[in-house]
Parts: structure tokens; sequence; C-alpha cells
């Protein structure tokens, strides 16, 4: 017992004393990230959406949006989809209507790892991502939503 409230105390110690920015000490919150050289800085949530429904297509100056989501069963997955309204189903249906009717030519990539987002990232400079915010790494930048940063109150996406 006392181990574990020792652990609890340093815990507490440690989040009050750490130089960790505050949005960065909860885990569940999933960021909007893009290129470090992307200029955009905050997004509502309906512009949040309307690029991931494919629905906006460019970032302001005319740069291409380049989409990179997450592959089923993972987190960032969950949260797109809950974004979306759709089910998994649901969501492979509404791109493969999208190609027919020739709005896009394909799907967003899907990506299975942390690893393969941080590089997809930092290799295209109009790519967009729904990262969790610990594995935000140098390169990707978060953008705020309704001006607020993953970990702050009023953050809309976990």
């Amino acid at each position: 017992m006392q181990t574990r409230l020792a652990i609890a105390i340093a815990a507490v110690w440690i989040a009050g004393n750490a130089t960790v920015p505050a949005a960065l000490s909860q885990t569940s919150d999933i960021a909007v990230v893009v290129n470090e050289k992307n200029p955009v800085k905050n997004l509502s949530s309906q512009e949040v959406r309307n690029i991931f429904a494919g629905d906006r297509r460019s970032w302001p100056g005319g740069l291409p949006i380049k989409l990179f989501v997450r592959a089923p069963d993972a987190h960032e997955r969950a949260v797109l989809l809950k974004l979306l309204g759709m089910s998994e189903s649901d969501y492979k249906n509404y791109w493969t209507a999208k190609i027919f009717r020739g709005e896009v030519q394909s799907e967003p990539i899907a990506l299975f790892s942390n690893g393969m987002q941080k590089e997809a990232i930092k290799a295209y400079p109009g790519a967009v991502a729904l990262v969790n915010m610990q594995d935000v790494k140098p390169g990707m930048k978060m953008v705020k939503v309704e001006g607020h940063l993953p970990g702050e109150e009023g953050y809309p996406f976990n």
C-alpha cells in the first residue's frame, strides 16, 4: 500500500513540476497534425470534419491536402469514424462512392503504425492526420481546433 501511495505522490509531483506542457500530460486526446511547414494554425471542428470527409481538398494558398488515416482498430481510426458519424463499413462505402463519382482519385492512405504516420507527415507538405498526442514527433505540427490544443479544456477530439 505504501508503495502505491509513494508512486501516486511521485506522479502528482512530476505532473506539477515537469517541463512537459500541460497539453501533453493527458493521453487520450487525438491531435490534428500537419507538416511543420504548413501555415495553418487553427481549424474549426467543422473544417476538420470537411477535411477528413474529403470535401475540402486544399489548404489556404492552394496546397493540396493529403489525407493519412490509421488502419482499422487503431484508436485514431475510432476517433475519425466518430468525427464522421460512420461505421467502418460506412466509411469504406463512402470513399468507394466518392471515387466512383469522380470526386476523388483514391481514399485516404491507411497507415499501420505511428512511425509511418510520422514519416508521411514529414514527407508531404500538404499532409494531415489524426495522431495520439503522445505520438507527435518533430516534423509534425499540432493544429489548434476551436482555439484549443489537445489536453486543453474544450478540445473536441479524444
